[in-house]
Parts: structure tokens; sequence; C-alpha cells
């Protein structure tokens, strides 16, 4: 049986010393469910079905500890403000479409292994990085 990813990261925040309150054990269990990549805003409708005493500040306080702390990734994108996913996933870029704000998830090992030559070419390695296309389909 796998895992329940909620359960790995409220045990990994509490090996950390972050106490783990019921909503923030429900805005995880949303995070972990995602499909997509909400914002706050989204977060907080769809955790407040979990726990409706869930407000949007504890949502914005929630988010900054659990970025603080590696369990979510912040998407700090051009076209608006942020959005967020678990921290969990393997290594991924990202499409943002500009019309309708969809973000699509991608890998290409083509890409990967150019950035990698050009760091190398300049005498570094990768440690970290990140790559948004923003895009509209071709009409």
């Amino acid at each position: 049986m796998k895992p329940d990813p909620t359960q790995i990261m409220t045990q990994t925040l509490r090996d950390t010393g972050v106490r783990v309150t019921r909503q923030r054990e429900a805005l995880l269990r949303v995070l972990t469910e995602a499909q997509d990549h909400p914002d706050a805003a989204e977060l907080h409708r769809r955790a407040r079905v979990i726990d409706d005493s869930l407000s949007l500040a504890t949502v914005y306080r929630t988010l900054s500890v659990l970025e603080r702390e590696g369990v979510v990734l912040r998407l700090a994108l051009e076209n608006g403000g942020a959005r967020y996913e678990v921290a969990d996933a393997p290594h991924h870029d990202h499409i943002v479409d500009l019309d309708t704000g969809r973000i699509t998830e991608f890998r290409s090992e083509k890409i990967e292994q150019l950035q990698r030559e050009i760091a190398a070419e300049m005498g570094y390695e990768i440690v970290h990085h990140r790559l948004e296309l923003y895009c509209r389909k071709k009409r």
C-alpha cells in the first residue's frame, strides 16, 4: 500500500518542530490531491470543504510556513499571483498559457542536457533551476 502523501508531509513538518493543526492538515490534503496549480484563494475554497473554520489569512500564513520548510513550491508567475504545488514531485518545467492561465507540466531531457552543457561551458554546475515558458496557442 502506497503511503499517504499528506501523512508523510505532516510527519516531516512535525520532525522539524512545526505544529500541524487540523487547518494545516486540511490545506496539505488539498495540495497533495490537486491536479493543477491552485492559487491561495482556490486553496482556501477547496480546504474549507474539509474545515470550514479555515480563513484566507491562515492559508497565506500556512503556505509561507510550508514553503519555508520545503514542503510546497511557490510558482511566482509573471502573469499574475503565485500558484502552489507540493515539492515532492520529480523535477519538471511549466508552460503557462497566457490566455487561459492554465499551467502544463512537462519534462524534456534535451532541455535539461542543454542547460547542463551551458552551465558547464561557463564553469558552473546546476544546483537548482526553474523553467517557465509563457505561451499562446497557435491560431
